[in-house]
């Protein structure tokens, strides 16, 4: 397990929050292969963004099955569609 330390004091953007964490070290090298990243700092973050990514994924392919705010039965918005 590799831990991450609060110990040191960096200056980061309000965004950004330094933690201590346990981590398991062969899962963060399983996802770093899959995820195309080196590093702790890099995989988890490409992780945290990936995660954001599929949340937005699933929410536009429920509005694409409710078809809500796509006007598609619109035909002034769909005329030129199929040109």
């Amino acid at each position: 397990m590799t831990l991450i330390s609060t110990a040191v004091r960096l200056r980061y953007t309000t965004d950004v929050h330094k933690t201590t964490l346990q981590v398991d070290e062969d899962l963060v090298a399983r996802a770093g292969t899959i995820l195309g990243t080196r590093g702790l700092k890099a995989t988890v973050q490409r992780a945290l963004e990936e995660v954001v990514a599929r949340d937005a994924r699933r929410r536009f392919g429920q509005r694409l099955q409710a078809m809500d705010g796509l006007e598609l039965d619109n035909p002034a918005l769909t005329a030129g569609a199929w040109r």
